[in-house]
C-alpha cells in the first residue's frame, strides 16, 4: 500500500449524516459527503495485510464473510491514497455493476472481515467505494459503453431488480440484445419500491444507471407482467434464453386472530406505496400513510428499518418495533469470532431518527404478537407476550411465552416485516421450472441453469431473500453462464 502506516496514524472516520431531526422532514438522503483529504486518509488505513479476507465473499455460518462480489478493495483503496480516482472506478466496475447501489445499502460484510478489524475499528470500506463512483458521475467518466457488434443472439431477462439488472447489462456487455421485462410502472425492482428514496434515491441513482443501460442498448419494458399480460411460453419460442430475476417476494404473513382487520399491511405494500406517491405529485398521497398514528412494525432487519423511517417522515404519533430475537451484544461474542459478520448492536438510521423524535431505541425485543385488537374493522391494538429462547429436543432453539408478561400496545397502523418464504409460484409453474425443498427455483449455484433448457434463475428467486451485492453476484454469474450457453464459451467475469 502507498502508506503502510496510515491504519496506525489515522482514526476511523465516516462521512457525517445529516441530523436526524433535520432529515425526518423530508426524502432526501440523509448522508453528507466527506472532503477528498480525509477520505484518501481513510483508504489509507487500509493495511498491506497481505492475506485479505474483505473481498473472498464467502459464508461462514450462513452469513456473508467478505464481498459476494469479490471488489478488489485493496488495489482501489490504494488508487484513492494516491489521488488516482478514475483508476480506482476501472477497478471498481471491474467487479460491480452498480456501486452507487451497493455503496448506499450494502451492510458492508466487507468490513467485518477486514483484518484491522481483529484489533482495531475496520476501514471504512463502503464509505470510500460510494465516494469512488459518485466521483465519477460527477467527473463524467461514467458513459454509455455499447457493445462494439451484437451477436444476433436474444435474451429475455425477467424482474429489473439487482440481478436482473446485472444480468442484463453483462449480457449486452457481451453483444446479445437484451430485453428486460418489469411487472411495475418503473423499473428497479427492490431498488425503486422497496427502499426508501432518503436511503436510495431514486432519480439521481437509480434511474440515472438504468438509463445508461438503455442508451448502451438494454431495452426495457415496464408494465410487463409475465404470466398475466405477457405469455411465459412465447418468451421461450421468441427468444434465445431466458434468465427468472422475479425476487423472493412472498412476504411471510402474520398468523394471528383479526388479522385482516384494516390497518395491517405487509411492509412491501407501505414501502411502495409510500415511494409511488413520492414520485408521482408527492408524499402525502400515499394510500397507507402513518400520520397521527400509533405505529408498529413486527420484524427487524432492513425492511423493519425501512418502515420505521418512513413513518417518521410520515408524521407518526408513536412507534414501537417488536423483535422475537434477543438484542444483541455491543461486541463480538465468543462465538463470533471474526472474519464472520459481527452480530452486535446498532442504531440504525430509522432507529436512531424514532430516539431522537421520542426519547429511545423503538426496539421491543424477544417479543411476539399474539393477537390484533379492533374497533369498527380496524386495528387498535395488539397484544403481545414475551419469548425465552429454550433449546427443544432436537436441540434446535425454540422460543417460548414467559408467563405474566401479557403487554397492551395501541396500534392504528400495523406493519409486517417479518421477511420473505420464496418466489410467487405461478410463473415457474407455468414454465415447468423445478423449485426445492424452500420454494425457491431449482438452479445449481455456479451454473445458474434450471431444469428447462435455455432457462436461468439468480438473485432471491434462487438463493432465497438476501442481500442486494448477493443478487448482484448471481446475476453477473447467470449472464456468464448464459452466454456459455449461447456461444459455446464466455469471456464474461
Amino acid at each position: 500500500m502507498g502508506k503502510p502506516t496510515g491504519f496506525i496514524e489515522y482514526l476511523r472516520e465516516l462521512p457525517v449524516d445529516r441530523t436526524p431531526i433535520e432529515r425526518v422532514r423530508d426524502w432526501q438522503e440523509f448522508h453528507h459527503h466527506m472532503d477528498e483529504k480525509r477520505l484518501r486518509n481513510q483508504a489509507a488505513r487500509c493495511m498491506d495485510c497481505g492475506v485479505p479476507f474483505c473481498h473472498t465473499g464467502k459464508l461462514i455460518s450462513g452469513m456473508a464473510s467478505g464481498c459476494p462480489v469479490n471488489n478488489l478493495i485493496p488495489e482501489w483503496n490504494d488508487l484513492v491514497y494516491r489521488g488516482l480516482w478514475r483508476e480506482a472506478l476501472e477497478r471498481l466496475h471491474a467487479t460491480n455493476n452498480f456501486p452507487e447501489f451497493t455503496g448506499r445499502v450494502c451492510p458492508a460484510p466487507c468490513e467485518g472481515s477486514c483484518v484491522l478489524g481483529i484489533s482495531a475499528p475496520p476501514v471504512t470500506i463502503k464509505s470510500v467505494e460510494n465516494a469512488i463512483v459518485d466521483k465519477g458521475w460527477e467527473q463524467g467518466w461514467i458513459a454509455p459503453e455499447p457493445p462494439a457488434a451484437r451477436t444476433g443472439k436474444r435474451v429475455a431477462v425477467i424482474g429489473s431488480g439487482p440481478a436482473g439488472l446485472a444480468a442484463a447489462a453483462q449480457l449486452n456487455r457481451a453483444g446479445h440484445s437484451v430485453s428486460l421485462l418489469e411487472r411495475e410502472d418503473r423499473p428497479g425492482g427492490l431498488l425503486m419500491y422497496g427502499i426508501p428514496n432518503m436511503k436510495l434515491d431514486k432519480k439521481e441513482v437509480v434511474l440515472r444507471r438504468i438509463e445508461l443501460m438503455q442508451q448502451e442498448g438494454v431495452k426495457l419494458v415496464c408494465n410487463a407482467n409475465v404470466g398475466e399480460n405477457v405469455e411465459p411460453m412465447l418468451l421461450l419460442k421468441d427468444f434465445d434464453a431466458v434468465v427468472l430475476c422475479t425476487g423472493a417476494t412472498q412476504a411471510r404473513d402474520l398468523a394471528v386472530e383479526n388479522r385482516k382487520l384494516q390497518g395491517v399491511h405487509l411492509a412491501m405494500e407501505y414501502l411502495t406505496a409510500s415511494t409511488k406517491a413520492l414520485l408521482n405529485g408527492g408524499p402525502d398521497h400515499s394510500p397507507i400513510h402513518a400520520r397521527g398514528k400509533h405505529v408498529v412494525v413486527v420484524g427487524g432487519g432492513d425492511t423493519g428499518t425501512d418502515c420505521v423511517a418512513t413513518a417518521m417522515r410520515q408524521g407518526c404519533k408513536s412507534l414501537t418495533q417488536i423483535e422475537i430475537m434477543s438484542r444483541p451484544r455491543m461486541e463480538r461474542a465468543a462465538d463470533n469470532p471474526w472474519p464472520e459478520w459481527p452480530k452486535v448492536y446498532k442504531l440504525d438510521y430509522g432507529q436512531e431518527e424514532a430516539a431522537a423524535s421520542f426519547g429511545s431505541d423503538p426496539r421491543v425485543y424477544v417479543t411476539t404478537v399474539r393477537r390484533l385488537n379492533g374497533d369498527a374493522g380496524r386495528v387498535r391494538s395488539l397484544g403481545t407476550i414475551e419469548v425465552a429462547w429454550r433449546a427443544d429436543s432436537s436441540g434446535r432453539l425454540a422460543p417460548v411465552d414467559v408467563a405474566g408478561s401479557e403487554r397492551e400496545i395501541p396500534a392504528d397502523l400495523v406493519l409486517l416485516a417479518m421477511g420473505f418464504i420464496g418466489p410467487e409460484q405461478p410463473l415457474l409453474a407455468e414454465l415447468g421450472v423445478r423449485t426445492d425443498s424452500r420454494t425457491n427455483i431449482e438452479a445449481e449455484h455456479g451454473r445458474f441453469a434450471t431444469n428447462v433448457k435455455g432457462v436461468f434463475a439468480a438473485g432471491d428467486c434462487r438463493r432465497g431473500q438476501s442481500l442486494v451485492v448477493w443478487a448482484i453476484n448471481e446475476g453477473r454469474g447467470a449472464a456468464r453462464e448464459c452466454d456459455r450457453y449461447l456461444m459455446g464459451g464466455t469471456d464474461l467475469p
